[in-house]
């Protein structure tokens, strides 16, 4: 499957790329700045572009078969939500249909599965922008008219890949750990490219 990237230099979506490409798919890396990408794997295209420049995004979007969106808040605090709608005007114009978002655990009705201190000082006082950018982000996915999936994973931590995590659980679940590893979260992301049971949902992601 070709698979186009953006936020494909981030700490999630640098293994994102690496796992797709362990997986045997094209992936291409839209990012601002192309230098910052290691280009020495096979299968694996770069484009330097800006993600709010619909007309670069539609043309480096164009012939792939997926969208996965990684993007980090940056400096102004609504890059996410800015640029998915960026991303998803792009689709429609060249009919790309899947979409794959990785958002935050707490947003919607995964608010219930925080505990007080993300509730009230991480993303009430810390985070605030972020998570703001993120519950955009999400609105605009679900509002757009594709296929899409939007992962919500819990708070990211070092660690190898386990494919052992809890998924899709619901917001009066109060068994969770609220921590998952970012290749954890990359392992999910990638296999959503061959499995759309999770297709108009936004599972959730963590350890037990």
């Amino acid at each position: 499957m070709k698979v186009i990237v953006f936020g494909g230099t981030g700490s999630v979506g640098r293994l994102v790329v690496e796992q797709a490409l362990e997986r045997g798919h094209e992936v291409t890396v839209f990012t601002r700045n192309a230098e910052s990408v290691t280009r020495e794997q096979a299968r694996l295209t770069v484009v330097e572009g800006n993600v709010f420049e619909i007309g670069e995004v539609a043309s480096a979007i164009e012939g792939h078969n997926a969208v996965i969106v990684t993007l980090g808040n940056g400096s102004k605090g609504d890059v996410r939500s800015k640029g998915t709608a960026s991303i998803v005007a792009a689709m429609h114009q060249v009919g790309v249909r899947r979409l794959i978002v990785q958002s935050t655990l707490g947003v919607g009705d995964s608010w219930d599965n925080l505990d007080f201190m993300w509730k009230r000082v991480m993303f009430g006082f810390l985070l605030r922008r972020a998570y703001s950018d993120h519950v955009e982000q999400e609105r605009v996915t679900r509002a757009s008219g594709l296929e899409w999936t939007i992962a919500r994973p819990a708070a990211f931590v070092d660690g190898p890949r386990t494919g052992q995590y809890r998924l899709g659980f619901g917001p009066d679940d109060a068994k969770t750990s609220l921590k998952i590893a970012r290749a954890d979260v990359a392992d999910f992301v990638v296999s959503q490219l061959t499995d759309d049971a999770w297709l108009g949902q936004t599972p959730a992601l963590a350890y037990a």
